[in-house]
């Protein structure tokens, strides 16, 4: 009989005529159908018996691990933790310990084992050993654990996890001196790539981009995904400014190469924020902000770069929640108003359209160039709004020109992306005339280059402006980051040479050529051509000989509120149109 099976009977032989009578059987189950695996180790630590067949547990029969150490099973990593919860036991304490045995296959099992001395006559003979497999319950808390500190999509740490080990980092860097930097990443333009090729493909992206940077980086833990396309990064003992940079570099560096997407090599850029650890910055929340902070200052100042935080940019930051509050307040309180410009026809001299241009009349502060405020709207969304009320106030004040008896010329309104993106644009548009009462086609919808990236979207958008009889034009064309090739596919009329080239078109030849060549290419595909920021007369000569259609500029008027377009509409209507060339200067007082 086997050792459990003799202790069984020898507590059977104890057990009294007075104890209840189920006792024997009691016994019998717990050693033959007990769901829990115990088995006897001996001194040496050998197997001499197992309650049950633990193969289907770790792979061994009874027969194969009877006589063998408990130690050959067990995982390297808890060889250590075996001997000494054995050593105790062995010395008459209980215990319990999470250990790792191998399966006869080679897997890794994890066991909760709880051991407690054997004694026979007031002596320790061995050890009882309770056993049972907690692989499944581990690995759910794995999962979970995975889940509430990783990033599904990248395997990256997520923003709770990062929190947590800058926390642990910055208390190690207080400590001992040492300085550490914070980097808030961010993809430039990401938002193009999901509107070119899908969420699946920007999310490819996504992957692949962690993938790189976490070369730079030499610990796993150091770099995070903290939501959509931004990341950030802790850079362990720096040296100097100058350790932080070159750092930076290489994170930039990695990502020069491009990526490929669905056979198209895609170029990125990347923004980044950096802010390191100094004297009185007590938390990691306060850290990460100030990164936060500095990479705002980046995508305002032109992206595809990075900047180290200052005290100054706190103030900025401030300042520039401030503006987004009161451009609220403005919105409500019609502190905004439009001016106007006028477009001239280059042959005749005529004014054939007008450009609105927003203008912000502060009750404080006077007036405030769109540049200001601008890019505050773009970022905090009060941009679609705002660009609603201009169109209708455009319109509005088109309407009333008319109304006055002026002639019926269109007034070409520029469109944000945001509200570009808008599924229901068409509709606000068309409801925005019938409220007016304004034709449809004395409204021309300015775009830009880079909204077009989305072919399929901007087909099906531009499409339904049209049909309501709305004209589209491109603005600031040549800076995009599209081909010619949605010229011939979308419903375009109209071409906008960007200011910055007709500004040196005299002076540097390439400014020219690229000029005459958007013009010729233009009416090529039948479409009109006007350039922006005409401000001299040779500019005009230029423009005429290569037969340009239209110019707007200080050279023909300065942006006018709407009462002083219509009395320039006035004297228009009083006397014979002028060439071009001879009209600013009979223009001159207006």
């Amino acid at each position: 009989m086997n050792l459990l099976g003799r202790l069984f009977a020898r507590r059977r032989k104890q057990i009294t005529s007075s104890a209840p009578s189920y006792q024997m059987e009691l016994l019998d189950s717990l050693y033959n159908n007990s769901p829990i695996v115990f088995a006897v180790i001996d001194r040496q630590g050998r197997f001499l018996d197992i309650n049950r067949d633990p193969s289907d547990m770790v792979g061994f029969s009874k027969e194969e691990m009877t006589g063998q150490p408990f130690t050959a099973m067990v995982d390297h990593s808890s060889h250590d933790l075996t001997f000494q919860l054995f050593h105790r036991t062995l010395k008459g304490e209980k215990c319990s310990q999470e250990i790792k045995v191998l399966h006869k296959q080679g897997h890794s099992i994890d066991l909760n084992i709880y051991t407690s001395p054997l004694i026979r006559r007031n002596k320790i003979i061995g050890i009882l050993v309770f056993i049972q497999d907690i692989s499944d319950r581990k690995r759910s808390l794995d999962r979970i654990r995975h889940m509430a500190y990783y990033d599904d999509m990248t395997g990256l740490p997520n923003r709770r996890f990062f929190m947590n080990r800058l926390e642990q980092k910055l208390k190690a860097s207080r400590e001992s001196g040492a300085r550490l930097a914070v980097c808030y990443l961010d993809v430039d333009h990401f938002k193009l790539v999901n509107a070119s090729f899908g969420r699946d493909f920007g999310d490819m992206l996504l992957l692949q981009i962690a993938e790189r940077l976490t070369r730079c980086l030499p610990e796993p833990g150091d770099l995070a995904r903290m939501e959509g396309d931004e990341f950030a990064a802790c850079l362990d003992n720096i040296e100097d400014d100058e350790d932080v940079t070159g750092r930076l570099d290489k994170m930039m560096s990695v990502l020069e190469e491009p990526f490929e997407m669905n056979g198209v090599p895609v170029h990125i850029t990347v923004s980044i924020g950096v802010a390191v650890r100094e004297d009185g910055v007590e938390d990691a929340g306060n850290l990460l902000k100030r990164a936060d902070t500095s990479l705002h200052r980046v995508k305002v100042t032109g992206k595809n770069h990075y900047l180290l935080h200052s005290s100054d940019m706190d103030h900025v930051a401030l300042k520039k929640l401030t503006l987004q509050h009161e451009m609220r307040r403005a919105l409500s309180n019609k502190e905004f108003m439009l001016y106007y410009q006028p477009q001239y026809d280059l042959a005749s001299g005529q004014i054939v359209g007008m450009e609105a241009l927003i203008r912000w009349l502060h009750p404080e502060r006077g007036l405030i160039p769109p540049a200001e405020f601008i890019p505050a709207a773009e970022e905090s969304g009060i941009i679609v709004p705002l660009g609603n009320w201009v169109i209708e106030e455009a319109c509005r004040q088109n309407k009333a020109w008319q109304d006055e008896g002026m002639p019926s010329i269109p007034v070409s309104v520029n469109l944000s992306f945001r509200q570009f993106s808008e599924r229901n644009l068409t509709d606000k548009v068309a409801d925005i005339l019938e409220k007016i009462g304004l034709d449809a086609r004395y409204l021309e919808i300015e775009i830009t280059e880079s909204m077009t990236m989305d072919v399929e979207r901007a087909s099906h958008c531009l499409k339904e402006l049209t049909c309501l009889g709305v004209n589209i034009s491109i603005d600031d064309f040549g800076t995009g980051y599209s081909s010619f090739h949605y010229l011939k596919n979308l419903p375009i009329a109209r071409l906008k040479i960007d200011r910055s080239f007709v500004r040196d078109i005299q002076q540097d030849p390439n400014d020219a050529a690229i000029v005459a060549a958007i013009i010729a290419m233009a009416h090529n595909l039948q479409l009109q051509v006007i350039a922006e920021g005409v401000e001299t007369e040779d500019q005009v000569h230029f423009l005429r000989s290569h037969r340009c259609d239209e110019m707007q500029g200080y050279f023909g008027s300065p942006p006018l509120p709407g009462s002083g377009v219509l009395q320039l509409l006035r004297e228009k209507l009083n006397r014979p149109a002028l060439p071009i060339n001879m009209y600013r200067t009979a223009t001159a007082g207006s």
